[in-house]
């Protein structure tokens, strides 16, 4: 295990290196000039050059990533152009909000799609199955904005049930994250349904059966342990992908996470802002995956990592 982890560490390292490299150049290649963004229309040339020599802008392109890099393994991920603040500081503060509303749409995700795709394998190609798939690809294919609105108009505004926005309390939570539980979980509705429908064809499941165990405690048992194993691997990516935001949802339900925090800066081309949420989100992927493969092993002994 030792071994495995120390291989892990340092495939992270080669992974979070090459990200950075190819977000740093990515963001110079954009044809947008950060400085005159800065600077405003009216700025005078010499104002401009000066802003450019003080962001150290003016230097080649290699000497840019190095001194990058070299504050990176300090801790440092720079300091935002346009909010004057450190990066680190303004990802620590949207960072309790987003992991907040991470945890709570993994876990509608998983109450509404594990139960849909185990109830669906068990009910295959009847009406019931047909149904439930049918609703997952809809639920899947609906734009979250349209779900987050509809949730708001029927559970805020006429049952008044839920804040309309905001963050602060678990109640503002439910919303938002319900909205990404929806539209994710069909997800995770077929994959549990085709993982379910594999494993009821094992031997050992003809063998419970055929020793008259109940139809209930075969799937959930017996099937489920089994069954699960790639819904692990999907949540492990979940993690990196809800630890770089999501932006829509954000916007709809005014919370304040790192997802409004990057889009604000690609809109004012605040570089450091964006290689800074970019390797957060790396980070929050690497782990994900990491906290997968470790759970995979403790759920089925059989699975050793080398």
């Amino acid at each position: 295990m030792l071994r495995f982890l120390a291989g892990r560490l340092a495939q992270a390292v080669l992974i979070l290196l090459g990200i950075s490299i190819i977000t740093f150049g990515l963001t110079f290649l954009i044809p947008a000039d950060p400085v005159r963004m800065i600077a405003g229309r009216s700025a005078s040339p010499e104002t401009v050059e000066s802003i450019r020599q003080q962001l150290g802008l003016d230097q080649p392109l290699p000497v840019q990533y190095a001194r990058y890099l070299g504050n990176l393994v300090q801790g440092d991920l720079g300091r935002s152009y346009v909010q004057k603040a450190e990066v680190t500081e303004l990802i620590a503060s949207r960072l309790p909000a987003t992991l907040q509303l991470m945890l709570a749409a993994i876990l509608f995700e998983l109450l509404i799609g594990l139960p849909a795709g185990f109830f669906s394998a068990t009910r295959r190609n009847r009406p019931s199955d047909k149904i439930v798939m049918l609703v997952s690809f809809a639920g899947v294919s609906a734009p979250q904005f349209v779900v987050g609105l509809l949730l708001i108009y029927l559970f805020a505004h006429k049952l008044g049930l839920f804040p309309l926005g905001g963050y602060g309390t678990l109640w503002h939570v439910v919303l938002p994250a319900l909205t990404l539980g929806i539209t994710i979980a069909g997800w995770y509705s077929r994959m549990s349904r085709s993982s379910m429908i594999e494993v009821l064809r094992q031997d050992y499941i003809r063998t419970a059966r055929a020793k008259g165990m109940s139809e209930w405690r075969v799937v959930l048992v017996h099937g489920a342990r089994n069954a699960i194993l790639p819904i692990v691997a999907m949540i492990g990516i979940d993690i990196g992908l809800y630890m770089q935001g999501v932006v829509v949802v954000e916007a709809v339900f005014g919370w304040p996470g790192i997802g409004q925090l990057a889009w604000q800066a690609i809109q004012r081309l605040d570089i450091p802002i964006i290689m800074g949420v970019t390797l957060v989100a790396a980070t929050g992927i690497v782990i994900g995956n990491l906290l997968a493969d470790l759970a995979t092993s403790l759920i089925d002994p059989r699975v050793r990592h080398r």
